[in-house]
């Protein structure tokens, strides 16, 4: 649940402010079965917990039913990731083990993440209405805000759900209609084009 920072600075633990641990929980049901970026100040409370640093999340088994997902946003350069891995791991769990997921990160739609990872692959994402989301820092109120605005993302199949439990949030928009296209390529006049990915 590290967030705002890179994983080679670890003197604080960079936690979801509560109100959206408690979003999260109502539309999981009240059950969060992983959490894969834990740490020991973590208020999420899922019943599999991967703690940074000891444990690699990245590493291990992704095979759960609901998966809440707060990554480090700096690149850790010990490991060799960065956030891009962590939203790969989130659409490969929706696809290969039909896992509802969520994911709080940071709002960067220019890059080959979001391209990859999030449109033509996630069914929603809610854009918050935070100007700095403030994280938990060692799972308690004060922490600096974000530097970039935030979005919760979300692989599964209840896009209603999504859309009333966090409309409230932020701006939900659909992605279902995008799913299976690509992103990021440019026809020779520079537009953008949309290309179906082979299959």
């Amino acid at each position: 649940m590290s967030a705002g920072r890179t994983l080679n600075t670890l003197s604080q633990e960079w936690g979801t402010p509560h109100k959206y641990v408690d979003a999260v929980r109502e539309f999981f049901g009240g059950k969060i079965d992983l959490d894969p970026c834990s740490n020991r100040h973590s208020i999420v409370h899922a019943r599999v917990e991967y703690q940074l640093p000891r444990q690699d999340g990245l590493r291990e088994s992704w095979d759960f039913e609901n998966i809440y997902v707060n990554p480090p946003y700096g690149i850790d350069k010990e490991r060799g990731t960065s956030i891009k891995k962590w939203l790969l791991r989130c659409a490969t769990a929706y696809k290969e083990h039909d896992s509802e997921v969520l994911a709080l990160v940071p709002v960067a739609t220019n890059t080959g993440h979001w391209k990859k990872y999030v449109f033509g692959a996630a069914t929603a994402v809610c854009f918050l209405y935070d100007t700095r989301l403030k994280f938990l820092v060692d799972g308690k109120n004060g922490g600096k805000g974000a530097p970039m605005s935030c979005a919760m993302i979300y692989w599964g199949e209840d896009f209603e759900k999504f859309l009333a439990v966090f409309s409230k949030f932020g701006a939900v928009i659909d992605l279902r209609p995008l799913k299976g296209k690509k992103f990021g390529e440019c026809s020779e006049n520079g537009q953008l084009d949309l290309i179906e990915q082979e299959g």
